[in-house]
């Protein structure tokens, strides 16, 4: 669930925009604000926000507030929401770049907008939480550093000199690296080291044959073997 902060005095405005967002997705947790203060209090709960739509001038045709980025100075203030997207809405083109410059803004719309607009906005970032989430691995491979998703390694195999990284529809071949090290940069407990060669990913697994020492995956051929002084330990795991 994405935790929307929006900030805007105009009431229809504002009123649009959370209907946009909550009809966009029901991942999305829509927080409104029409004032500075509202919004503050709002950022003062144990409420985590993935995003902040913030209205610039928020004292109707007052062209001189800029309250909108004051309170984007609040929120950047705040170790978490150090790099939290934050969108500026307004009707003031000048005020466009001192908040780029200043804030590092994800992106801003202007007045009139469009509700494609925020949707593509609103798509982008849940897009980015979606990627964030998901945890990854650093490898070489080619002289080339790769990002690899953890979920799309089914399991991973000790070969001479390096491992290979059984994933998805490929093998990768990383040398230089040895199981335990590659078993380091995974998450703990996602993985399950079941040979001395080998480690499965835990939600790849359709289940484990203590009998014939071997472990079945979901969705290929492969089976991946079962050392004999890891045989004890799957048992219980299986039984446990």
């Amino acid at each position: 669930m994405t935790h929307v902060m929006i900030l805007e005095d105009d009431g229809a405005s504002l009123e649009a925009l959370a209907k946009i967002l909550m009809e966009y997705s029901e991942n999305v947790c829509v927080h409104t604000a029409s004032s500075y203060d509202e919004a503050k209090e709002l950022l003062n709960t144990d409420i985590r926000y993935g995003l902040f739509l913030l209205d610039v001038n928020l004292e109707g045709e007052n062209r001189e507030d800029i309250g909108g980025i004051l309170f984007a100075r609040e929120i950047r203030e705040q170790f978490r929401y150090t790099f939290t997207p934050v969108v500026m809405i307004t009707a003031v083109g000048a005020m466009e770049m001192q908040a780029y410059r200043e804030l590092h803004c994800y992106q801003y719309i202007m007045k009139p907008f469009l509700p494609e607009e925020v949707k593509e906005v609103v798509k982008k970032v849940l897009a980015k939480e979606r990627q964030e989430e998901e945890p990854f691995i650093v490898v070489k491979r080619d002289g080339v550093n790769y990002q690899v998703r953890c979920t799309d390694i089914r399991y991973i195999e000790a070969i001479h000199r390096g491992v290979c990284l059984h994933l998805r529809g490929e093998d990768w071949n990383i040398p230089y690296m040895t199981l335990k090290q590659i078993l380091s940069k995974v998450p703990e407990g996602m993985f399950l080291k079941c040979h001395r060669m080998f480690a499965v990913n835990r939600r790849e697994v359709e289940y484990y044959d203590t009998v014939n020492r071997i472990v079945k995956l979901k969705n290929c051929t492969d089976t991946v073997e079962i050392g004999v002084t890891y045989k004890a330990e799957i048992g219980r795991l299986v039984s446990g």
